[in-house]
Order: C-alpha cells, then structure tokens, then sequence
C-alpha cells in the first residue's frame, strides 16, 4: 500500500490563535493569486491572513467572546465575525478598524455575505433567528481620520421566516441566486424565498450538521466540467454523511456520500473531483473520491478536531481549522505554488 500512496508535502502551519479555530474561509480571488483567509477563534481575536502564504496580515481586536465565524465580503474590502458577545461585527480589512456593530439579544454564531454584494448581512445564532442587515442605510462617520463605528439594533433588520427555527442556527449560505439563503439549524436544512420571507423548503438530515458552506472557484478557474457543471454547490457534512446541493438556488441534490465515520467538517475540490472530510472523533483528514468514495490519502498533523475546511479560490490549496488553534494549508496542485516549491501535489492519488 505505501509504495501507491501520493507523495505527501509538508502542510503551511499558521500560528497565533490561543484557543480553538471554528471556522476559517477565503476570499473572492482578488487578482491573479491574490486571496485572502479569514479564521474566527474563541479567543475573540478573528486574524487576516494572505490566502497564499498563510502570513499574517492583522488581527480584529473588539469582541468581548469567542468568535463563531469570519468571512470576507465579495469585494474582500470589509470582513464580518459573529460572536458569543452578542453582536456581529464588521470591519475594514484595509486598516483594521470596526465599521459596524450588529447587535443581538444572544450569541451570534452565523454569518454570510452576499454572493455578489458586500452591503448586506445574514446573522443567526441562538436567537433562533434569521436576519438580513442593510449595511448601505448609515455609512461610518470619520472624524480627523478616526472612524465611529455604526451601531444597527435588531430592530432594524429583516427577519426571514419567523418562527420557522426550532434550534440555533450555525450556518447561513446565500445562494448565488440572492433570493435564496440556506440555513443550518440541529439536524435541518431551510431554504428561504428572500421576496416573501418565507421557508420555501426543508431538509431533514442524518444528524446535527456540523458544516455547511457554499463551495466556489473563481470565474477564470471553474469550467462545465467540475461538480455542480462550474455553478457553487452547497456541501454539507451531518452524522456520517457528506451532502451536495448543486444550481444557482442550491436545491438540486448531486450527491449524498455516506462514510464509515462521523464529520465534522467537509471541503469539496470542485476541479479535482474529491472531498476532504475531518473525522468526527479524530484528528486527521480524510480525502475521497468524488467519483467512487474510495478514500485517496489521509493528512495527519492536527491534535485536535478538524471544524472546518475551506479550499482557496483557485483550488490550489485547501486550509483546515482545528480544535488544537492551528490552521494548516495543505497544496492541492503541481508545480510550485506559494510557498512549495516543485513536484505533484501531496492529495493527489496515483493511478
């Protein structure tokens, strides 16, 4: 078996977080190979890294708890964090200061831009509500250069489907469709019509969901031959299996891929045609095949739980956040790239 196993590169370790990373995601590709990445920690301290390299470009200081989730908006000009402090907060990636404070009556622990427009905002957490935030309403005022942040009460925002969340909500994906946002609430996914601010479909899975994030490459990356025919898909890890909802609404099922484990988190390389789960219990990830669900390779290196795995824009890497603080980056190519340089990528398989 090891003489066919893929030759293996050593992962990018990113430091500095002291606690555990929940989530991490990438940026829109900004220009040819530059991204940004994103990691919330419960430390409170979300950090910018260049998507590349895994350098560290900056920290966010200002939340008062652990911080659930981070991502970048589609222009990648603002970053937005959802916090156990009971807010939502934006800031400027540029300079680092806080732009807006969402404020909740409890934990916020989702958050989701757009697809295509870096002015609004979803939240949900443990509320057990879906909210929109129109962040075009009031600009930050600048005085002598120093920014007041703006401060946006519940009350102000939309709320979708009211009523229709019976647990917290731990994931929010707009569609590419801007209608269409998908939540991840216990063991069940919603679809939400955006016009009438209705639940317009459910989806009761194997288990609490774990993961769930719309998975895209860039435009001058994605062709009709990668899963979801170059549209985002949806992918969504709960109990022992992986889901994959493909079209611009996300509702068209693609595949559903049982393992003989637990996830807790799942990645999908659209243009390599596999899937990278994090074992639930365990440390290590695993990468299949899109194909037969053989299992391709498996990355070791983490001490904690995998929570989340997210592939860069160009699908030349995918980064990996753990329960042990660290954020691993791992080549997904041939040839040098960033940091590696030469030879196959170490996930891979061997014919």
């Amino acid at each position: 078996m090891a003489e066919s196993a893929p030759r293996q590169y050593v992962p990018l370790t990113c430091h500095g977080h002291s606690r555990p990373v929940p989530h991490l995601s990438f940026s829109p590709l900004e220009k040819e190979e530059v991204y940004y990445m994103i990691s919330a920690c419960k430390d409170g301290n979300p950090m910018l890294r260049d998507g590349q390299t895994g350098d560290w470009i900056g920290t966010f200081f200002g939340h008062k708890g652990a911080v659930w989730q981070a991502r970048l908006s589609p222009d990648a000009s603002t970053a937005a964090t959802a916090s156990a402090d009971f807010t939502a907060k934006v800031w400027d990636t540029h300079t680092g200061e806080l732009l807006y404070v969402l404020q909740h009556d409890h934990i916020v622990r989702a958050i989701a831009y757009p697809f295509e427009n870096s002015g609004m905002l979803a939240t949900g957490g443990f509320e057990k509500k879906l909210r929109i935030f129109d962040l075009q309403e009031q600009k930050p005022a600048s005085n002598q250069g120093v920014v007041a942040p703006v401060t946006i009460e519940t009350s102000r925002a939309f709320e979708i489907g009211e009523g229709a969340h019976k647990d917290a909500i731990k994931f929010i994906v707009w569609a590419m469709d801007p209608n269409v946002i998908i939540t991840a609430s216990g063991d069940t996914l919603r679809w939400f019509d955006l016009p009438t601010r209705r639940c317009v479909r459910e989806a009761k899975l194997e288990g609490e969901i774990k993961s769930c994030e719309l998975v895209y490459l860039a435009p001058a990356f994605s062709s009709p031959t990668d899963i979801g025919g170059g549209l985002p898909v949806l992918s969504v890890a709960a109990g022992k299996t992986a889901y994959f909802w493909g079209g611009r609404r996300a509702e068209d099922e693609l595949k559903r891929m049982t393992l003989p484990h637990g996830i807790a988190s799942v990645g999908l390389d659209l243009k390599g045609r596999k899937i990278v789960v994090g074992e639930d219990p365990g440390t290590w990830a695993r990468v299949y095949s899109w194909e037969d669900g053989r299992e391709i390779d498996v990355h070791k290196g983490h001490h904690g739980p995998i929570w989340s795995i997210a592939f860069s824009p160009d699908g030349n890497l995918y980064a990996t956040g753990s329960e042990d603080g660290t954020i691993k980056m791992w080549k997904n190519c041939d040839g040098f790239y960033g940091l590696w340089r030469g030879g196959a990528s170490g996930s891979t398989g061997s014919d």
